[in-house]
């Protein structure tokens, strides 16, 4: 008797959406809470704290309704057998354009068009419920509805465009690749990340957003020089329009080698006041660049995306597998799609533990900054970013280790202040 893939899947799904719900119901009994932590208690005003668990509150509660719906429809999908008869009726609409069906990359493309389609009806009113109706709430949301609808589209010609191309060149290789298969699948993945790094902020990123060099003046200078001091190859300096779809705020810097850049969202400039204040956020990333968690990251990324191609070329023959997901032929993408699906709880384990060293990283980053003498300045920064984007004071700590990527503001200020005290 063949092993029930399909169900032991679905039963998983079930098994962790009732996990991550009793953690998300954790969180938020701890939003519910109507006082600050003892340790932001005289750091954040009562009128912010009132405000970010107000707009907590609200996410909250979305959030267990797109997810109850959410592994509604996964499940469905899967248990009744809604991915094969897709994948047939594809066939057929690839048919009545007059394409080869029995042309697997024709087949495919047809397949992703309907299921790029379907998840964008889906998505859309909670898209549009969270944008236009809990960000606009709690005066976040700047961008009218014709410019949501503008980023859509943009961003459906962007997957017309750039998607085909990638699909056809993986189904030759899974084609073509023999023994060595998972190898090549590995390198076209590592080309195809490092040209997307390159290509997105200077091709992509302005399709959405205005980039605009930091005008001359003391910011400038300061970020300037401490790049210098630490020897990071600063080659330019942006300010990006994020204001014009919303107040939350954000820095961040990319590129390769000796062609670095930084980024600072025009929130972020015109919420921290004190010049001193985002030169710390600086140099906090700059932490992050100094002490390799870039490449770290990076280096790992490609591990585990080795491992999982390594995986797939297990059981990409594996006609049980296709067939208990109700599966008669083995196209290339069911398949990846199918082997994704298998190995969910590796990558609930491997989410975790990344998100332990992500956390691990962030620390480090913050004493980085420490320790170039802006302890007092990123302080303050950090706490002027957790007030102006209303993020949740209140954390319980089951559901912040196992979802959170950066610690709370409270172990983070922690952090900051331990080593002060430890030497008075």
């Amino acid at each position: 008797m063949a092993f029930p893939y399909m169900e032991s899947v679905v039963g998983f799904m079930i098994v962790m959406y009732i996990f991550e719900t009793y953690l998300d119901v954790r969180q938020h009994t701890a939003l519910k809470l109507p006082t600050l932590p003892k340790t932001l208690a005289g750091v954040i005003s009562q009128e912010k704290f009132e405000k970010s668990r107000a707009y907590s509150l609200d996410k909250s509660h979305f959030h267990f309704l797109h997810e109850f719906v959410t592994i509604l429809m996964d499940s469905a999908i899967l248990f009744f057998g809604v991915l094969p008869w897709f994948w047939k009726k594809s066939g057929d609409f690839a048919v009545l354009l007059g394409l080869n069906a029995e042309n697997e990359i024709l087949h495919t493309l047809s397949f992703l068009a309907g299921v790029m389609f379907w998840s964008q009806i889906t998505d859309l009113p909670f898209s549009l419920y969270s944008t236009f109706v809990i960000e606009a709430r709690h005066g976040f949301n700047k961008q009218t509805i014709w410019l949501y609808f503008r980023d859509m589209l943009k961003g459906i010609c962007l997957s017309v465009v750039i998607g085909p191309p990638i699909v056809a060149a993986i189904i030759v290789i899974v084609q073509k690749g023999g023994p060595y298969l998972a190898i090549y699948l590995w390198a076209f993945m590592f080309v195809l990340s490092i040209v997307m790094m390159t290509v997105y902020p200077v091709l992509i990123a302005p399709l959405f957003n205005k980039f605009t060099p930091l005008p001359e003046g003391s910011l400038r200078e300061k970020i300037e020089k401490l790049a210098s001091s630490l020897k990071f190859p600063l080659k330019k300096l942006f300010v990006v329009d994020g204001s014009t779809r919303s107040s939350h705020s954000n820095a961040y810097m990319y590129g390769f080698f000796n062609n670095k850049r930084i980024v600072l969202y025009d929130t972020l400039i015109q919420q921290c006041k004190n010049d001193e204040e985002i030169v710390a956020v600086i140099a906090h990333e700059l932490g992050h660049w100094k002490l390799n968690h870039t490449m770290y990251s990076f280096i790992a990324v490609q591990i585990l995306t080795f491992l999982q191609f390594g995986g797939y070329t297990l059981v990409r023959n594996s006609t049980d597998l296709f067939q208990s997901f109700g599966f008669d032929t083995q196209p290339v993408l069911i398949g990846l799609i199918i082997f994704q699906h298998t190995v969910i709880p590796l990558q609930h384990l491997v989410s975790f533990g990344l998100n332990l060293v992500s956390r691990s990283f962030e620390f480090q980053a913050d004493a980085f900054a420490k320790k170039l003498g802006y302890a007092s300045e990123l302080r303050s920064g950090l706490v002027k970013l957790q007030e102006e984007n209303l993020s949740a004071m209140n954390t319980d700590p089951w559901y912040s280790a196992y979802h959170y990527s950066h610690p709370p503001l409270v172990e983070r200020l922690a952090a900051i202040d331990e080593p002060d005290k430890k030497e008075d």
